[in-house]
């Protein structure tokens, strides 16, 4: 046992305290916060754009120059000071951030409820050589991040973060270093691309561009009105394109003892685990025009995290491969049970869309005719079952089964028979208790 030290506190905690070093982050943040200020004048101006026209035409040369030399002082200052006053250091069970100007924030973030750190380079700051450190706590809505530090000492701190989530020592988690990854998964641009083209969205969008406004000419002959309404959708549909290319651009997946690495991004790299054990939902999306090719797309549900893509786009054999990671010992149905054929009185033609197996491991749900998702769901990670049957589907002797997960979800097996599924009501409620029971703790680095 240890002896308490001076005043009733353990030697631990004494040496603790003494190995606490405040760190500050790089000295490029003031930069990036100096914008603070001037992000206040142009959210003023584009809320009133009237009201802030009206004050530049009374402004006269003079005032402008002496305004710009108080405006750049003044976020230079506030740059400065914002960074002057924010810390970060690495405790013995927390990392602390110390932030605020005026208004002072501790922020203790304990190690054991970490869940992944993300390493974020946006385009600028990968010129200035520096990274975002994002850290994922269990429970909580927002990320915490450090923004911004070094690229190696970025890396250093996040495999310092995730040994000692995993029940390091300190000094061992120092030396660990960052885990070596084995890569599962590289997504060739050609294939991205012809991927996001085959996507029923953009089209649909370029289909609105060019029929709404046709439709506002015919009405109107207003050449404005037409600009006003074609243009945005143009824009959309350009935005919603190009911006997956880029955003999914080199999407690269790895298996780590930490979790699965992500990277991508075309301007803004990113560097995101999906932590192991927290992973509530993986859906398998298969979109029609993919369906020749055999291509699919995963998403996840991970509790407590935004990450919501694990393979944009992948062969179907290399894509439940990588599932195969994510969720151990689990194995994507081969073939599922459609509702009975009464099922197409309550709802024509698309009820052939849904689908439902039960396996040992995984309740797997299946919906939609031209864009099908099968959404598996693990049975330790199911928090409730319900059954729900309205007065239109009791006369068909059909009945919904709900699936509720800890990610705050919920996977329907819709359409099922009224008999069967109150059975599969309570399995799966026996299921669940079971898969808890046995279920692996959710622990890194293992």
């Amino acid at each position: 046992m240890t002896a308490p030290g001076p005043g009733g506190d353990t030697a631990d905690d004494t040496a603790d305290q003494e190995a606490v070093a405040e760190r500050r982050l790089h000295p490029v943040t003031p930069f990036r916060r100096a914008w603070a200020p001037v992000a206040v004048l142009v959210g003023w101006a584009a809320h009133d754009p009237n009201g802030a026209q009206a004050q530049l035409t009374r402004l006269t040369t003079t005032m402008l120059l002496t305004g710009l030399a108080v405006l750049v002082p003044t976020a230079a200052l506030y740059g400065f000071l914002s960074w002057w006053f924010t810390h970060f250091s690495v405790t013995g069970t927390e990392l602390r951030i110390r932030t605020g100007l005026l208004f002072r924030r501790t922020a203790h973030i304990r190690l054991e409820r970490i869940q992944a750190v993300d390493v974020t380079r946006p385009l600028l700051a990968r010129v200035a050589g520096v990274a975002k450190l994002r850290i994922d706590v269990v429970g909580a809505d927002k990320k915490d991040e450090l923004a911004f530090l070094g690229e190696r000492e970025a890396r250093a701190l996040r495999a310092e973060l995730l040994a000692r989530a995993a029940g390091f020592a300190p000094d061992a988690a120092r030396e660990v270093g960052e885990a070596p990854a084995r890569e599962l998964l590289r997504v060739p641009p050609r294939a991205l691309a012809l991927s996001v083209l085959l996507t029923g969205a953009p089209w649909a969008t370029l289909l609105a561009a060019l029929v709404v406004p046709s439709l506002l000419w015919l009405a109107t002959h207003n050449l404005w009105t037409v600009l006003a309404t074609g243009l945005p959708l143009l824009s959309a549909a350009g935005a919603t394109s190009a911006g997956r290319f880029v955003a999914e651009y080199d999407w690269t997946v790895g298996d780590s003892p930490d979790g699965l690495r992500i990277d991508h991004g075309l301007l803004d790299r990113t560097h995101e685990t999906v932590p192991p054990g927290r992973v509530q939902t993986v859906r398998v999306v298969e979109p029609l025009l993919w369906r020749r090719l055999g291509w699919v797309r995963v998403q996840l549900d991970v509790a407590g995290s935004a990450n919501s893509v694990l393979v944009p786009v992948a062969p179907r054999a290399v894509a439940e491969s990588v599932v195969a990671r994510v969720l151990p010992g689990v194995t994507v149905p081969a073939s599922l049970s459609r509702p009975p054929r009464r099922a197409a009185g309550c709802l024509p033609v698309w009820w052939r869309g849904h689908g439902l197996a039960v396996t040992d491991t995984v309740f797997a749900a299946r919906h939609g005719l031209l864009r099908r998702r099968l959404s598996l769901v693990p049975h330790a990670k199911v928090q409730s079952v319900r059954l729900t049957q309205g007065p239109w589907k009791r006369l068909w002797r059909l009945a919904d089964v709900h699936v509720d997960t800890g990610a705050g979800r919920t996977v329907t097996a819709r359409l099922r028979p009224a008999g069967r599924a109150a059975a599969l009501l309570l399995s799966q409620a026996d299921r669940s208790r079971t898969g808890r029971r046995t279920s692996r703790p959710d622990r890194w680095m293992t």
